[in-house]
């Protein structure tokens, strides 16, 4: 454990963790429940994939700015609480629950990095070949991007979970 830093680094820390927080888990949520949803009822499928990638180009930057920003403070914030005893202890609710935020953390860099180098270069692809994609192709990727999408909600609401459980004990 690190020596106790002064309070308005501590505090520093939490806001920008807590930034990062709002701005990564809030525009998976609205990409999430309310634009991908409503284009799919609104766009033919090929425009509906135009969004897709149109909105990943501006969310990846954000996206792998904030994981960023949540390692470096989540790190610090952990090193001088005075729960911590381990990277991987379980010794308490606090490190149990740390853990596992953790272990659904990589889940979600992971699906990140699915979606950033394999999903989305393969919709720009099919997108600069309008002609040659078929319908079959497009919606296979619509979904695909859907379901990562989905997965990291899925898990991010997961992680607030254990954030709670960390921060009640």
């Amino acid at each position: 454990m690190l020596a106790h830093p002064p309070a308005w680094a501590l505090a520093l820390t939490f806001w920008l963790h807590l930034l990062a927080t709002v701005a990564w888990i809030g525009s998976i949520a609205a990409t999430s429940i309310l634009f991908l949803p409503a284009a799919k009822n609104a766009l033919k499928p090929v425009d509906h994939l135009a969004l897709i990638e149109a909105i990943q180009k501006r969310l990846e930057p954000i996206a792998w700015f904030c994981m960023s920003l949540l390692l470096i403070t989540g790190l610090f914030q952990m090193s001088v609480n005075p729960h911590y005893d381990g990277f991987i202890s379980v010794s308490t609710q606090w490190s149990l629950a740390l853990l596992i935020k953790h272990i659904l953390g990589v889940f979600m860099v992971v699906a990140s990095a699915i979606q950033t180098w394999e999903v989305i270069p393969a919709i720009r692809r099919t997108l600069m070949n309008k002609k040659k994609a078929d319908e079959e192709k497009i919606l296979q990727l619509q979904k695909r991007e859907t379901r990562l999408l989905r997965i990291n909600f899925g898990l991010s609401i997961l992680i607030l979970l254990a954030t709670a459980f960390a921060r009640a004990s």
